[in-house]
């Protein structure tokens, strides 16, 4: 919350002194200030635990890459014993064997860091998504905030009603963000 909207709620809060009928209203548009800041806050974190979830599934996808090449070249070494000629023909069959079991375990590593890989992938999602209802929850309540302003300056309580309205709706938005699986 800016400093701007701290001295316009304080502006309000004088005006409601001089008319004791509007207090309930300053005292609403203080709550709805205070919810927005922490479904600010929740929106924020949840999307940068998105991003850093996508960090990480972009480093398990840089790791498989990894293996990838790694079993690769021991495949490619294994098939260049059968064409290279040899003293000890039982060595090369060795190293050849050895290569191969290499290039097997980075098959089967590979298999666990893509299941992981993917795991994050719908990490990311899951955050994204939770991000977006309390971003939606947060329109709302900036939404209700104005809405209810305007019943001081209107005298009209019409549109503190809507501007509790406004608010339940962002409140109940941002709480489904807990409920995002």
């Amino acid at each position: 919350m800016s400093s701007e909207e701290l001295h316009e709620l304080q502006e309000h809060a004088e005006h409601a002194k001089h008319d004791p009928s509007l207090a309930p209203v300053s005292l609403t548009m203080a709550i709805l200030a205070v919810l927005v800041a922490i479904v600010s806050l929740l929106g924020h974190r949840a999307a940068t635990e998105a991003v850093l979830n996508q960090a990480r599934a972009a480093d398990q996808w840089a790791y498989y890459q990894a293996k990838s090449i790694r079993g690769h070249e021991d495949k490619l070494f294994a098939s260049l014993t059968n064409v290279v000629p040899a003293g000890n023909s039982e060595a090369v069959a060795k190293i050849r064997e050895d290569y191969l079991k290499e290039s097997e375990r980075y098959t089967e590593e590979q298999k666990e860091i893509e299941a992981k890989a993917h795991e994050l992938e719908k990490d990311v999602a899951v955050e994204q998504r939770r991000a977006d209802r309390f971003d939606l929850g947060e329109v709302f309540l900036e939404i209700a905030l104005v809405i209810t302003s305007i019943t001081l300056l209107s005298g009209r309580r019409i549109f503190w009603h809507l501007g509790l309205l406004m608010g339940m709706i962002g409140i109940a938005l941002a709480a489904t963000g807990f409920l995002v699986r």
